[in-house]
């Protein structure tokens, strides 16, 4: 097992020599250039306070094709409540500090450490990064932040404040990646609430053919720093994988 070094330049080795956990590398920086190169790789940062940056590419790979969301009833009831309100990059900061104090399953403490926060944050206005907020009157209550690259979404972490509000976020955000032509969203690490809205496992070399095939594609319209509110709407289809929307100007 051999885990490699990172120096100045933007490279990587090759993901499929990652150890049996996924760990690939170990230094290197958060440079908007190594970060955007790291995730076109099919790899991503993610360490602690205690540890340098290190990277990582697992093997399986959980993933959601838009087109297979699925959203049960009980969470379609919420969403057409009209309990929350949605919108896409009105407040990055805030999502991912709060983000920040969301530890993620088998961690302790924060793993989005400051030097982190100020490099998505510099994503962010470069366009790739962007944020997802889930509000109830004017209060943020739930929200998410990935990184986006052609018509791949890599999702990287979210939170909540109120029960529901980040399964509706995030269904409503699947359901305007797919209109607006996202062919796969990275969701990293499997847990059973992605899988219940139709995540699967698939294996990294296939998601490393998806992903060189989608960062290639043109950039899904609108997802730099789009203004405007999302608002669910209907049912799901016949074969429950996929629901309406429309996306609403400010």
């Amino acid at each position: 097992m051999t885990i490699y070094r990172l120096f100045e330049d933007p490279l990587f080795p090759d993901p499929e020599e990652a150890d049996p956990d996924g760990l690939l590398a170990v230094g290197g920086d958060l440079a908007p250039e190594r970060l955007l190169a790291a995730y076109g790789s099919g790899i991503f940062p993610w360490y602690s306070e205690q540890s340098p940056i290190l990277w990582w590419s697992p093997d399986p790979r959980l993933v959601l094709e838009p087109e297979r969301l699925h959203v049960p009833r009980s969470l379609r009831r919420v969403l057409n409540s009209g309990r929350f309100r949605f919108s896409l990059d009105q407040d990055f900061a805030a999502v991912i500090r709060a983000c920040a104090c969301t530890p993620r399953p088998g961690q302790h403490g924060t793993w989005i450490v400051p030097e982190m926060v100020a490099a998505y944050e510099a994503l962010h206005a470069l366009g790739h990064a962007h944020s997802a907020e889930c509000w109830r009157d004017d209060r943020l209550v739930g929200g998410l932040y990935g990184v986006s690259i052609g018509s791949v979404f890599f999702g990287e972490s979210m939170f909540f404040a109120e029960p529901d509000a980040s399964k509706a976020l995030f269904a409503t955000l699947v359901q305007w990646l797919a209109a607006a032509g996202c062919t796969l969203i990275d969701c990293q690490q499997t847990t059973q609430h992605l899988l219940r809205f139709g995540a699967r496992e698939i294996s990294r070399r296939e998601f490393l053919r998806r992903v060189a095939e989608g960062v290639v594609l043109p950039g899904m319209p609108g997802m730099p720093g789009m203004p405007g509110q999302w608002s669910f709407k209907g049912e799901s289809s016949p074969a429950g994988a996929m629901i309406q929307g429309e996306l609403c100007g400010a």
